[in-house]
């Protein structure tokens, strides 16, 4: 086997703009498949991404013995019961992050993927796959920016849509879940632990009641992360990486546009170093390497594990959090 068929679960926009083309771009991938609970949808849509089938439920699709893995971009409260379905029905899975709406639920999914051994399960943490992520760990590692000490992030866009999901408390809403799980990710990436301690502040929406703006700090045995993660206001993202020796700005660190030359500074000993990445498709890199994962039965590129403490961390900052009051 040197190609994995996919199936892809659901409609949603994510998947249909950014992901599925993705995926099909890579050379180790065939998406066979795509279901919604309307099969006009699913037509509709496998017709506009060239799709082979198209299915009106999510079951059909799972019942196909010739798809090998599933992407399942489904709303956050779907992410565990369709995993689950999914690996019930032989399926590799990669779900969007958040990996679950909490821990205790994640670690229900851990528990049953380990019945599972042959089958593989990753959250798509697509930024992790990047050229600018690679290098800017290897320069933490490698010490060239010395200790690590403190990493602060932000990421931030304008979203006041009531119907929107990201904006529906009862499936997982929010921006800590949608956007502020990035932040706490590439903190425990880059210190490459986890936080013994983690606090924060939040505002939450009168009329939605999922927060808004948040923001937190982690504490880590050698240093902090802070971050900030907006949904109602300006649209803006960068990360700083400090370290004893050094600093690294990474200008795009989330979502890098697959056609420009994207840029990281290295700052240190009064001069400022420019490093360049040609254009990438990180969806595209994230496919592949998890299909390479399958075909040669290795393990994922992020375990399950690390999604399941990412989550930990997440619930960690919903019970410290205080609301800030307008």
């Amino acid at each position: 086997m040197d190609t994995i068929t996919w199936g892809i679960l659901s409609t949603a926009k994510i998947g249909v703009d950014k992901v599925i083309p993705a995926i099909q771009q890579a050379d180790n991938c065939i998406v066979k498949g795509i279901a919604s609970r309307s099969k006009e949808k699913a037509v509709k849509t496998a017709q506009k991404l060239t799709i082979p089938d198209a299915y009106g439920s999510y079951k059909k699709l799972l019942a196909d013995s010739s798809v090998d893995a599933i992407y399942n971009p489904l709303p956050n409260h779907l992410h565990v019961p369709k995993t689950l379905e999914a690996l019930e029905a032989g399926k590799h899975v990669l779900c969007e992050k958040p990996i679950a709406l909490n821990t205790q639920e994640a670690r229900k999914l851990l528990t049953k993927a380990n019945e599972y051994p042959k089958l593989k399960v990753m959250e798509a943490f697509m930024y992790r796959f990047h050229p600018q992520w690679k290098k800017a760990k290897a320069l933490v590692t490698n010490g060239t920016i010395g200790t690590l000490k403190t990493v602060n992030s932000f990421f931030s866009y304008y979203n006041d849509d009531p119907d929107n999901i990201r904006n529906k408390p009862d499936i997982g809403g929010g921006g800590l879940m949608d956007i502020g799980c990035y932040c706490i990710s590439l903190s425990r990436f880059l210190f490459d632990e986890e936080p013994t301690d983690i606090t924060g502040y939040w505002k939450i929406d009168p009329d939605f009641y999922t927060d808004y703006l948040a923001s937190g700090t982690l504490r880590f045995n050698s240093g902090t992360a802070t971050f900030t993660c907006a949904t109602q206001t300006a649209p803006h993202q960068q990360v700083t990486i400090v370290g004893t020796d050094g600093r690294i700005v990474m200008e795009i660190p989330f979502n890098a546009p697959p056609d420009q030359t994207i840029r990281i500074w290295l700052y240190k000993n009064g001069k400022k170093e420019e490093i360049t990445f040609p254009p990438v498709n990180q969806y595209t890199l994230q496919a592949k390497a998890f299909s390479d994962a399958v075909i040669k039965d290795d393990p994922v590129p992020t375990p399950l594990t690390n999604a399941v403490n990412n989550m930990t961390a997440i619930d960690a900052f919903r019970k410290s959090a205080k609301a800030i009051s307008d």
